[in-house]
């Protein structure tokens, strides 16, 4: 008999890389800044099961740029599948090629599209979700954001519309700011998601569940 699950993770495992302090990632912007802290301090391997989820998604966010892109819905148009973003600091620099953004002409007006795959499409958008999409308008000098939610079982989906917002940019860089002084000072940050009810399911599923306790 053929493993395949050991096919798939063979195909899917990529090397580990350390990360470099001084240069960070827009995905980590939304997450509790102690669990990011922990990826630079206490690195681990991203577990099997998590790379085959992202790599799930990728494949509908693959999905929706060929729906754009074909004859069938001439009234969109695609202008770029992938989206490069560099923020540059005095202290540090934000970066990353975000293969989960899609960057449209609808109506003449560029949007940029931030493509979430999900169990269960969310009633509201998430604000981990928003807050990426404000870093990338950001990046881009796009004022015009869309988050697409596409449920993975049905590709049933649900869109929410977000304006760039200059205090939220704010905040933003002030999050990443905290993080790189705590890094660079080897200080653990303060548990955000364990005080706060709303964001204690990022606890359920933290890599550093453990060590987090331990502090």
């Amino acid at each position: 008999m053929i493993d395949f699950n050991k096919l798939i993770d063979n195909y899917l495992i990529k090397e580990y890389k350390p990360k470099e302090i001084g240069r960070y990632y827009p995905s980590e912007v939304g997450g509790c800044i102690r669990k990011t802290w922990f990826s630079y301090k206490k690195p681990k391997q991203t577990d099997a099961r998590l790379i085959k989820i992202f790599e799930a998604g990728n494949m509908l966010h693959e999905f929706i740029t060929n729906v754009i892109k074909s004859e069938k819905n001439a009234e969109v148009e695609l202008l770029q599948s992938e989206v490069p973003i560099k923020i540059e600091t005095k202290d540090f620099i934000i970066s990353g090629r975000i293969d989960n953004l899609v960057l449209i002409k609808l109506n003449g007006i560029q949007v940029l599209v931030e493509v979430k795959s999900a169990k269960s499409i969310p009633w509201n958008k998430k604000k981990e979700h928003e807050m990426q999409l404000q870093l990338y308008l950001h990046a881009t000098k796009i004022k015009d954001g869309m988050i697409l939610y596409i449920q993975k079982d049905n590709l049933d989906t649900r869109s929410f519309n977000v304006q760039y917002d200059e205090k939220i940019i704010e905040k933003i860089l002030k999050r990443f700011e905290l993080l790189h002084q705590t890094l660079i000072n080897d200080k653990i940050p303060f548990a955000e998601a364990k005080a706060c009810e709303e964001d204690l399911w990022m606890c359920r599923f933290c890599a550093w569940k453990e060590e987090c306790e331990k502090t």
